[in-house]
C-alpha cells in the first residue's frame, strides 16, 4: 500500500536475487520488470495453486508463499505483508549464517 512498502519488497527481491546462482538471478531480475507483467501474474497463479496441492508429487509448499511474493509486485495491498514476512526470513537467514560463522570460528580456535 505504502510506498515503503512497496520498496521494503524491491530490497528484499534484490537481496534474495543477490543470493542466486547467475542464471535464476537474471530470470528473476527479468520477472520483477514491469514489462513482464502478463508472465509474473499466470505464473504467481500457477505457484499458489500448485502450492494448494503440494500433497502431489513434485509441487510442494515451497510453491504458494513464492507465488504470493509474485503476486505482491502488483497487488498493493499484499506487499505490506509479504515486505514483513520477507524481512523475518532475511533476519532469521542472516542470524543462522552469523550462528554458523561463529560455530566455525571456535571450531577452528580449539
Amino acid at each position: 500500500m505504502s510506498e515503503h512498502s512497496r520498496r521494503e519488497l524491491d530490497r528484499h527481491f534484490a537481496w534474495f536475487q543477490d543470493k542466486l546462482p547467475p542464471g535464476p538471478a537474471r530470470f528473476i531480475g527479468w520477472l520483477r520488470k514491469p514489462s513482464s507483467i502478463l508472465v509474473r501474474i499466470p505464473l504467481a497463479i500457477l505457484l499458489m495453486v500448485g502450492g494448494v496441492f503440494s500433497f502431489l508429487p513434485v509441487l510442494g509448499l515451497w510453491m504458494l508463499p513464492l507465488g504470493l511474493v509474485l503476486f505482491a509486485q502488483d497487488v498493493p495491498f499484499l506487499q505490506t505483508p509479504m515486505a514483513r514476512a520477507l524481512g523475518w526470513i532475511e533476519h532469521k537467514w542472516e542470524a543462522r549464517q552469523r550462528a554458523k560463522a561463529e560455530r566455525e570460528r571456535v571450531k577452528n580456535a580449539q
